[in-house]
């Protein structure tokens, strides 16, 4: 994707208009505890998900191994 080259008057004017707009005062976010809980969470990426992800290949691993075993006797 290209980027665009902004003119210096076309970026005044974008600041302008943007000041005028003033979109952050129309963000809310969250207003109820449950709401805020779960966008606190959007960007978390570990944790326990990957503890378990962890447990359950160790647990895979495993259980191929005890087959291997009974198949060899």
């Amino acid at each position: 994707m290209a980027t665009r080259n902004w003119t210096l008057d076309q970026r005044q004017r974008q600041a302008t208009a943007i000041r005028k707009w003033q979109p952050w005062t129309q963000s809310t976010g969250a207003k109820t505890k449950l709401g805020k809980l779960r966008s606190s969470q959007n960007a978390w990426k570990g944790g326990t998900w990957r503890e378990i992800r962890d447990l359950i290949k160790t647990f895979n691993q495993a259980m191929k191994e005890q087959r291997s075993l009974i198949r060899t006797i």
